[in-house]
């Protein structure tokens, strides 16, 4: 009797692995034959899935944000190995644009990271455009859909960044990162630019969205408080090496190394 085959998960592979990751940079001191380097990440392994929230954490220089470089792309890596969906990552013009829809980016500032010429409207649609996404009506339908995602009213269409308050400049942002349907988002210290009354809110919404839509996030904190509200597993990152690694209990309940115990120590709030 045939046996049927089983069902593959589409969620079980990861969409973005590094192994044995180094990012080495030059300095501009030093001499010419022997100059100067700074090991941002050193031998980091991590993977990415779909539905599942990452945190890195550590202080300002541990080399979390160019991890987060590497896994969207931006960084070139000195060593190691990238994959993305399962395939090594050579930076082809057609995997950059593959990677570009999939992994998408939430910064620190979205003061900086909103154009302030563009009013809300150009600023969601110009995504779908460059990838020639669906006709301008579709665009527009989209653009509105994803302004309720985030919990912005519709007449926040036809503002620009400087018209409305930091809060809702970052659920801008976030709706620009949906805009692609990723599978991931990076966020890098999403809420460290935002007053203390509005960081729960924007927290909640990436975990609404996480639920919601399936997403695998990225999360990266300096905070390791605000890392535990939001991950199922952490990295904590020192000198460009993660120094423990595992589930969020673990990490809380167990710390081994003692940087991770510095860091707990030292954070003495949620938010």
């Amino acid at each position: 009797m045939s046996q049927t085959a089983p069902v593959k998960d589409p969620f079980a592979d990861p969409i973005i692995e590094l192994e044995d990751v180094h990012v080495v940079h030059r300095l501009r001191t030093g001499k010419l034959l022997r100059p100067d380097t700074i090991r941002a990440v050193d031998g980091v392994s991590v993977s990415v899935h779909r539905g599942q929230v990452i945190g890195i954490v550590g202080e300002s220089g541990s080399g979390k944000s160019t991890l987060a470089r590497v896994m969207t792309g931006l960084q070139d890596v000195t060593s190691g190995t990238v994959r993305f969906q399962g395939e090594p990552y050579t930076r082809t013009r057609a995997q950059r644009k593959r990677l570009g829809r999939a992994v998408s980016v939430v910064f620190q500032d979205p003061s900086t990271a909103l154009n302030p010429r563009l009013v809300v409207r150009e600023t969601l649609m110009d995504p779908l455009r460059v990838h020639g996404i669906g006709t301008e009506a579709e665009r527009l339908a989209t653009v509105k859909e994803l302004l309720h995602l985030v919990g912005l009213p519709q007449s926040a269409l036809d503002v620009l960044p400087r018209q409305i308050s930091g809060g809702q400049r970052q659920r801008v942002a976030i709706a620009r990162a949906l805009a692609l349907e990723p599978d991931v988002i990076v966020a890098d210290e999403p809420t460290s630019a935002l007053d203390v009354s509005v960081r729960a809110q924007v927290l909640n919404l990436l975990m609404d969205l996480r639920r919601e839509l399936h997403l695998g996030l990225v999360f990266i904190s300096h905070d390791i408080n605000t890392v535990r509200f939001v991950s199922d597993r952490i990295l904590v990152m020192n000198h460009g090496k993660v120094v423990e690694e595992g589930t969020t209990a673990q990490i809380f309940d167990d710390p081994r190394d003692e940087y991770t115990r510095s860091l707990l120590s030292a954070a003495p709030s949620l938010l």
